[in-house]
């Protein structure tokens, strides 16, 4: 349940909220969009926090979230609250999630859970200053310290007293290539080229050139096809690794690009298709970051080389560099950053005689 749970009673008069059932849920969010992909944070979910204090992890709090409190996700990413394009982050507030970060956060979807999601960690850093979560927040800039399931991230957030400001930046899990030049085998287009990247989750990679079709120009829906068959095809083709947990070893989506991965000061569009066929209206933060960690690897990119990324979409932009090196092994620090915006608050309430009430999937 969220908080503000209360119940019925008396006449209605003066009442800010609709009527609920006694023992229906109040879900309260603060809305953001970065880059036009839309954020709903949930700024505190209790059993999360009691889950949390009794010791799991972020990647098992995710696990259990999903096995016990999926209604909550349903609820408010599912139609209709939501929209087949909705996006949403749990903050997890409490020393025992965030183990020394001011916040830790789960990450939502239509279809399910994320381990990383850089258009959220910006609009977070944002929503931590000015909802009070970072006790002594520094002018001009505020280091805001984030722990999600793939791991620790920092964003650094403008700050002039009173209110947060654009852009944020923050440096990603360390971001690596999987694998690259990867022929796979896509029923109705043939053979492929795919790089395979992590930036805090696994992305396919591929020029939309290679499908016979243009990122710019062609129909959103038949990206989103061709994209949706690569993971497919990758996922049955291609098993992920992960270093520190199998538990992130999962291939989130495709990202088609316009084959301009060699460094330039023009941006580089692409459109990144995740979970079940979810279209990201921004350039997508970790998408960002894996992308320059396989345009490093390959050395089309250097260290401090800033790049940028436009939206097929929206035509919103991020940018992003290789920061520092990481470790013995070819994995970097990314930082990426973009421009996150507050759209509103909201109360939702669930009656339950309501038998459309953890809402519908139609896409």
């Amino acid at each position: 349940q969220g908080r503000g749970d209360s119940g019925g009673g008396g006449d209605g008069a003066g009442r800010a909220l609709p009527p609920h059932s006694p023992s229906g849920v109040l879900l309260q969010t603060v809305e953001m969009h970065t880059g036009g992909e839309p954020l709903r944070i949930v700024p505190r979910l209790e059993a999360a926090e009691q889950a949390a204090a009794a010791g799991l992890s972020l990647l098992s709090l995710r696990r259990e979230l999903a096995a016990r409190r999926d209604h909550v996700r349903r609820a408010l990413m599912h139609e209709p609250r939501g929209h087949a394009g909705m996006y949403g982050a749990v903050v997890v507030r409490g020393a025992a999630a965030a183990e020394g970060a001011h916040l830790a956060a789960l990450f939502l979807h239509c279809a399910g859970y994320s381990a990383m999601c850089g258009h959220a960690v910006m609009g977070l850093g944002r929503f931590a200053l000015d909802y009070g979560l970072v006790p002594a927040p520094t002018r001009p800039e505020t280091a805001v310290l984030l722990r999600c399931p793939c791991g620790p991230v920092t964003a650094f957030v403008p700050w002039d007293g009173r209110r947060s400001g654009n852009p944020v930046r923050f440096h990603s899990v360390p971001a690596f290539a999987a694998a690259t030049d990867l022929a796979i085998d896509v029923p109705g287009h043939g053979k492929l080229v795919v790089d395979v990247g992590f930036g805090g989750t696994f992305y396919a990679f591929l020029s939309a050139e290679q499908l016979g079709l243009d990122v710019c120009s062609s129909k959103t829906r038949d990206l989103v096809s061709a994209a949706s068959a690569v993971t497919e095809a990758v996922k049955k083709q291609f098993k992920l690794h992960h270093p520190e947990s199998e538990d992130l070893a999962f291939l989130y989506g495709t990202i088609l690009t316009d084959g301009k991965d060699a460094f330039s000061e023009e941006p580089t569009t692409n459109i990144c298709v995740f979970a079940d066929e979810q279209v990201d209206r921004s350039p997508t933060g970790s998408g960002v970051t894996a992308r320059i960690a396989l345009q490093y690897h390959k050395g089309l990119i250097q260290l401090g080389q800033t790049r940028t990324f436009r939206s097929s979409t929206t035509g919103s932009l991020f940018t992003g560099k290789a920061e520092t090196k990481f470790g013995n092994y070819n994995a970097v620090i990314v930082e990426v950053s973009g421009e996150a915006f507050y759209t509103g608050t909201a109360t939702f309430t669930v009656e339950e005689e309501d038998p459309l009430k953890h809402g519908f999937f139609f896409k």
